[in-house]
């Protein structure tokens, strides 16, 4: 069979499934109301815009002013001519938001990790991963090819206990988590990961992506959710979320393991460096994090609202106190189904089923936004209540 047969016959068969993707085209700015063609204005509760920035009128002029100073592109990687002035200074808020040395940013948080792990993982090296972590720490971690890996189960202090312990001391050792769960929106035990990482003399990376500009008093993440801001050894995030949702990812920790990445990490060596005019904006939202503190508020009084609103009309969202709130549907057919009813009613939300879940645990995700209004809320709910009835799924 040839290989356009072969792959014909995989698209009919998640055609057969009811598991087919279908892409969704937006012809306005990203926001809580977009226009969707073929569907006029719909109300988005799916997108990673958690403090409403993608469309901010503050981040997109620093954006177009970026462009204007700096050009399009940067027509190189950074070791040659590539290097800008908005970079540094970017790079230079990160490590302040991070509570680190400093740090290094990439065109996206999957290049940052996929720069970082290899370059980290020798020959020696035994790296340490929940068995929930995001795609891009799997494919990481298989480029990095170390001489061990194991896979724990999601957040089982005592099988990383058991595995750290079991390591030889020689042994260079990597633990690597989620600082929010995408799917599940729970967090990574950080208080007693760093902790079991210190005794065993492990390092600790924590990918913050879904973190960054939800979680802490000022929106600084994971870490200072926990009050463990600075403690953590090297924290990778996105700039394509919370901070502005246009591109981008970074690594912040010590000078010297940013100043290793910057030497010998591929995705920085053979890949044009992030655009000047992302760098600009995303600066703008860093320093619009920073002096608002409002937005995170918003952002939480939001998902707290929205939680109770669904709990009261007899969902059971997955609990959680990031900005995603989960509900677990079963097949991964019926996920689907559910979000297109839910499309149909005006309201955006993707259902996720397998490979992205386990089998039988397909789900919609609702993520929340600081721009969103009470009448969205009210909005969504109404969709939610008269899809899940028809579902056999509420009252």
């Amino acid at each position: 069979m040839t290989l356009a047969a072969d792959v014909g016959a995989e698209l009919d068969a998640l055609r057969a499934a009811g598991t087919l993707k279908h892409f969704n085209t937006l012809h306005s700015p990203q926001g809580p109301l977009v226009d969707m063609e073929g569907r006029g204005e719909v109300l988005v509760l799916s997108s990673n815009n958690y403090l409403g920035l993608a469309a901010d009128p503050r981040v997109v002029e620093a954006g177009i002013e970026g462009l204007r100073r700096y050009g399009a592109g940067t027509a190189s990687v950074r070791f040659i001519c590539g290097t800008f002035e908005p970079h540094h200074e970017l790079e230079r808020a990160l490590a302040e938001l991070s509570g680190t040395e400093a740090a290094l940013t990439y065109v996206s948080c999957w290049n940052a990790n996929e720069a970082l792990v290899p370059t980290l993982t020798d020959n020696r090296t035994v790296i340490l991963s929940d068995e929930l972590n995001h795609a891009s720490i799997v494919d990481a971690i298989r480029l990095g090819r170390p001489a061990r890996k194991v896979v724990f189960p999601h957040s089982d202090m005592g099988a990383l206990e058991r595995e750290l312990a079991a390591c030889d001391p020689e042994e260079r050792k990597l633990v690597l988590t989620d600082g929010v769960f995408s799917m599940e929106g729970d967090l990574a035990r950080l208080p007693e990961i760093t902790e079991l990482a210190r005794a065993h003399a492990a390092t600790v990376v924590v990918d913050d992506s879904h973190g960054v500009g939800v979680l802490g008093e000022h929106g600084f993440g994971t870490p200072e959710h926990y009050g463990l801001r600075g403690e953590i050894d090297i924290v990778t995030g996105t700039l394509g979320k919370a901070l502005g949702g246009a591109a981008g990812g970074y690594v912040a920790a010590s000078g010297e393991i940013c100043e290793l990445l910057a030497q010998r990490s591929r995705p920085q060596l053979f890949s044009n460096a992030l655009p000047a005019t992302v760098a600009c904006s995303a600066l703008r939202a860093v320093e619009l994090l920073r002096d608002d503190p409002s937005l995170v508020r918003r952002l939480r009084d939001n998902t707290d609202a929205f939680r109770r609103m669904l709990v009261d009309a007899g969902f059971r969202p997955i609990p959680g106190d990031a900005a995603i709130i989960p509900i677990v549907l079963g097949e991964t057919a019926v996920a689907i189904r559910f979000s297109e009813r839910l499309l149909d009613h005006g309201v955006f939300v993707t259902g996720f089923g397998y490979p992205v879940v386990p089998e039988g645990t397909a789900r919609v995700r609702v993520q929340m936004s600081a721009a969103i209004e009470p009448e969205h809320l009210e909005r969504a709910l109404e969709a939610f209540v008269a899809v899940g009835r028809e579902f056999g799924l509420v009252p």
